[in-house]
């Protein structure tokens, strides 16, 4: 027979306090009412088809193919039907505030900042040895070697070695500052000089360089970026005053009540 445990709100606060994840609950309701509040005074409107798109979604990206899943996922969070709406509805007020505010600021980020997405096909094997680093390149140079050879031999990791070290398409924030200088200095196909840094002695075989390009990919990531930029700023710029302490009233039912210390300015 199973033992029956009550947990009461209060039970659930503690636990959030003492797991020390107040701050990631609190910045949550600060950036939903942000959000909110936000979207409301600049005149956003969602119209019911919109509601029911984004409602879809939710349930496409929980895998709540069946009504019955919905319902059990529903179960399992403690959620109404009404809650699940307000989840689909806040997730369309992000998006459509996202592009009422920063829509027409992708284009000139993404042409201010364009170096930064250029993309560089590499090789790379690291080693402990600079001296052997060194008597690899000279021999690459004069081709008594061939780099998927030098990988073949110093590379641990058996994925990465049957690669022959390749990396893949990686942006300039992806490669530390000085291998990214000499990355996107580099003129393809080239392998460049050992690069000293505290992984180790990196051998790198630049194959391509790829210019930016504006990809719907990259614009929807130039834009969630600022917008999440602006919500962190906006979060600074609040004063948020707690309210964590419960208490009981006549009912029996648990209310907040103010607790001065536990006042808070972010």
């Amino acid at each position: 027979m199973l033992k029956l445990l009550n947990i009461s709100a209060e039970d659930i606060l503690q636990h959030i306090k003492i797991t020390c994840q107040i701050p990631d609950v609190i910045e949550a309701i600060a950036t939903r009412k942000i959000i909110t509040d936000t979207a409301q005074k600049a005149g956003i409107k969602i119209e019911l088809e919109e509601l029911q798109q984004a409602a879809d979604s939710l349930r496409l990206n929980n895998k709540l193919l069946k009504a019955e899943d919905t319902w059990a996922w529903l179960e399992k969070h403690y959620l109404s039907l009404d809650e699940f709406e307000s989840i689909a509805q806040l997730n369309l007020y992000s998006a459509k505030l996202a592009n009422h505010l920063f829509e027409d600021k992708v284009e000139p980020f993404f042409f201010e900042n364009q170096l930064d997405y250029a993309g560089a096909v590499t090789y790379e094997v690291v080693l402990d040895d600079e001296d052997v680093a060194w008597e690899l390149f000279y021999a690459l140079q004069e081709g008594e070697i061939s780099f998927q050879e030098i990988a073949r031999e110093y590379i641990q990791d058996p994925e990465i070695r049957r690669a022959g070290g390749y990396l893949g398409t990686q942006q300039r924030s992806d490669f530390r500052p000085e291998i990214a200088a000499a990355v996107f200095a580099a003129h393809p196909p080239q392998v460049l000089k050992p690069i000293v840094t505290p992984k180790g002695v990196h051998l790198i075989s630049v194959e391509e360089i790829l210019q930016p390009e504006l990809t719907p990919e990259l614009r929807y990531q130039i834009l969630t970026n600022l917008f999440s930029d602006w919500l962190q700023q906006q979060i600074k710029e609040m004063k948020i005053v707690m309210h964590l302490q419960l208490e009981s009233n006549s009912n029996g039912n648990s209310k907040a009540v103010n607790d001065e210390k536990l006042a808070k300015s972010v």
